[in-house]
């Protein structure tokens, strides 16, 4: 080839010398991410080592679960049904009733939460406040309340209520912060009022969403309502364990299974109506948003 053909040929990196090849700077190393890494390394092992746990029993653990279900289920009595299942109804009257409590609660003080809507001094206050609330167990309420009210359902009410306070204002208030600013604005611009403002640029936003809520913590308070009902305060907790405590196997058996049975079709029936409230009539896909046809109503609404 020749020299007048190569001379306008590219020259490849392969053609390049040693010499003449840059040199690219080694990455930086990521010093946090390994210190993180070792840590959370550290704490997991601690805490296997720490438990004094007996993992050997692990093996046998199969063997004694099917010992304990067959007890359970080979000597259950068609008798104990009814009363079970109105022990059941009770449990879910008592979660129903404590969901309705926390609502009560939660919906106003998500309202003082929302820095959006108040600003980061009173919201951080009210926080503090829900956190406090999430942070105690609903069992240790319950036995705050016993003493009020006695070993009666009004005390697993109460408790229910109470420790679900904080866990729904912490949805709520992160809700009402997410949503659009443009009806809040528009009822500014005529000059609505503080409850005008809630009324039109925020409730209409938030409402499918907080209901869907309600109804999800409605299914986690059934299953503590039950819990609850170890402490004789009512519901089938409470027949579970004197069972258990009696070793009337076959009862609690009958037991479990309509825990179960009711927890699945109370969660099932929820799930439900939770995707219709937040889908909407007619809507194919979730929505929580007002878009500007419906803020234009909303300021024509305030000025009216």
């Amino acid at each position: 080839m020749s020299p007048a053909a190569t001379q306008g040929a590219p020259v490849r990196s392969t053609d390049l010398s040693a010499r003449d090849r840059p040199i690219l700077p080694r990455p930086p190393r990521n010093v946090f991410k390994w210190v993180t890494t070792a840590i959370i390394t550290v704490v997991v092992l601690w805490s296997l080592f720490g438990l004094d746990a007996k993992w050997s029993r692990l093996l046998d653990a199969p063997a004694d679960l099917y010992t304990l279900f067959k007890l359970m289920f080979s000597q259950m009595e068609a008798a104990e049904i009814r009363p079970l299942i109105g022990k059941m109804w009770e449990s879910i009257s008592i979660a129903w009733m404590g969901t309705l409590i926390a609502a009560i609660f939660a919906v106003p003080i998500s309202f003082l939460a929302a820095e959006n809507l108040v600003g980061r001094p009173v919201s951080w206050v009210v926080r503090q406040v829900l956190n406090l609330l999430r942070a105690i167990p609903e069992i240790i309420i319950a036995l705050a309340f016993i003493p009020v009210f006695g070993l009666t359902p009004m005390a697993g009410v109460l408790a229910i209520g109470v420790g679900s306070i904080g866990t729904l204002g912490k949805l709520f208030y992160e809700i009402i912060e997410g949503i659009e600013p443009g009806p809040i604005e528009a009822t500014d611009a005529v000059g609505a009022s503080r409850s005008q403002r809630l009324r039109w640029g925020v409730i209409p936003q938030v409402t499918p969403e907080l209901t869907s809520f309600i109804l999800y913590r409605f299914e986690v308070n059934i299953r503590a309502s039950a819990v609850l009902g170890v402490l004789g305060i009512g519901g089938i907790g409470t027949d579970l364990a004197q069972a258990i405590q009696f070793k009337d196997w076959g009862k609690a058996g009958v037991g479990l299974i309509i825990i179960v049975i009711g927890t699945i079709t109370v969660d099932t029936i929820s799930g439900m109506v939770r995707r219709r409230i937040v889908r909407g009539p007619g809507a194919s896909s979730v929505t929580g948003s007002v878009d500007a046809a419906e803020a234009e109503l909303i300021a024509q609404s305030v000025i009216d």
